[in-house]
């Protein structure tokens, strides 16, 4: 497969994950975030995230509760990725230093999809080259399969004879509070400035 058939592959599937998401949303009743939601998860907000355990840009094993210590805007992905992946991780900066404008200090957080490339230290330094309060996270296999599969999302590798393979995966940003977990995702056309306007109202919500 070419690359450029490679790429178009990957967005068809990450488009199709987005559909099946939203067609899978419904209401709750006692959502204290409700009036900040563009839309509720089906089974409510626990249905999404969980513990994990990964490894740092040092090396270092951490889990969840290490790496959400303020609100976080996490984001699954991998460092070889040659388009989705970096403009997401941009936004997602952008719309952090947004919310410092505003007061809200907030962590984006990279989660690799693709251990066997993303070393911590070439996790890190995507990372740190994206934003200076970034936390990148890789881990073992199944390390990486167990916090893919509490946040929902999906990756996949394409065959390849070489290293420079490409990953199907979907494209959601998550907003993850230390002590509520999950409380909302945002699309890929949600830009910077949206997203900062509702996690602005998230925060707000929480502290009262």
């Amino acid at each position: 497969m070419s690359r450029l058939a490679a790429i178009s592959a990957s967005v068809a599937v990450v488009a199709l994950i987005g559909v099946t998401a939203y067609v899978t949303l419904g209401s709750g009743s006692d959502d204290p975030y409700a009036q900040c939601r563009a839309s509720n998860v089906a089974g409510g907000a626990a249905a999404i995230g969980g513990p994990f355990t990964l490894v740092n840009a040092k090396g270092e094993t951490v889990t969840d509760k290490d790496v959400f210590t303020e609100p976080s805007i996490v984001y699954f992905g991998y460092t070889f990725c040659p388009d989705v992946c970096p403009l997401d991780s941009a936004r997602n900066s952008e719309a952090v230093d947004l919310l410092a404008e505003k007061g809200i200090s907030t962590t984006p957080v990279f989660i690799s999809i693709d251990p066997n490339r993303d070393t911590p230290e070439v996790v890190g330094d995507f990372a740190f080259n994206n934003h200076e309060k970034m936390i990148g996270l890789t881990g073992s296999e199944e390390q990486v399969k167990a916090a893919s599969q509490a946040y929902r999302t999906y990756y996949k590798a394409q065959p390849a004879d070489d290293e420079y393979y490409l990953v199907d995966h979907s494209t959601f940003s998550y907003l993850v509070f230390p002590e509520a977990g999950f409380v909302e995702f945002f699309r890929r056309e949600t830009t910077a400035e949206q997203m900062a306007e509702r996690v602005s109202c998230f925060v707000d919500a929480g502290a009262k």
